[in-house]
């Protein structure tokens, strides 16, 4: 019995559970919540997770978690063949959590707010100040990058998975200029073409229509 993710399929934070899970060869059982009918208000769900986000995991055994951040490193804890996804070294740990939480409170949560007027609020373009502080967040990665081939070192880890989810959807608001952020581009493509990520193409596809097609410049 494979462990359940509570799912929407173009939630960075959803693409980033999944992408973790297929890099350990994990299977979930993906069930995917329609919130225009408001089913993660609902009772039963609000059991499992009282902030009704997603995803949402709940383990095998009943163990319930929520924040992908979170999920990823238990699913590697528990279920991975190695350390490798997320150093058992306390630096190397530490420079992951790190940019973990670059990701949740600044990368992610700039982006949220815009992609919440856009879907919500009819919002039809972004204002200047919205464009620099997403290029502004591009800036920090590239910095990171600097001397680095992934973003908390040498190897992968759970960090670009995260932080990968995240940057593809911010560029879909705000175009990554390539000669301006070399490095951020190439991680970008190097993630890509990684096996583990082709799981994410499905739900950024729905995130890029849905985003397009509400966007007028």
């Amino acid at each position: 019995m494979a462990p359940t993710l509570y799912m929407i399929a173009p939630s960075p934070a959803v693409r980033a559970v999944q992408i973790t899970a297929s890099a350990i060869g994990l299977e979930l059982n993906l069930k995917e919540l329609d919130f225009m009918k408001g089913e993660h208000m609902q009772p039963e769900y609000l059991k499992l997770n009282p902030q009704h986000t997603v995803p949402t995991l709940v383990d095998e055994d009943g163990f319930t978690l929520w924040d992908s951040h979170a999920i990823n490193v238990y699913l590697v804890s528990k279920y991975a063949k190695n350390d490798n996804l997320y150093p058992k070294d306390l630096k190397k740990r530490a420079l992951v959590d790190q940019r973990l939480h670059f990701d949740t409170g600044v990368a992610f949560a700039r982006g949220l707010p815009i992609v919440g007027a856009i879907l919500r609020a009819g919002k039809t373009s972004l204002e200047d100040s919205e464009k620099e502080s997403i290029n502004q967040v591009y800036g920090f990665l590239e910095a990171f990058l600097d001397g680095k081939q992934y973003m908390a070192g040498d190897s992968v880890t759970i960090a670009d998975y995260s932080l990968f989810a995240t940057i593809t959807g911010s560029n879909a608001l705000v175009a990554i200029d390539a000669q301006k952020y070399p490095r951020l581009t190439k991680w970008l493509k190097t993630i890509e073409t990684r096996p583990e990520a082709e799981v994410n193409k499905k739900g950024l596809a729905i995130f890029e229509n849905m985003i397009k097609s509400k966007l007028t410049s």
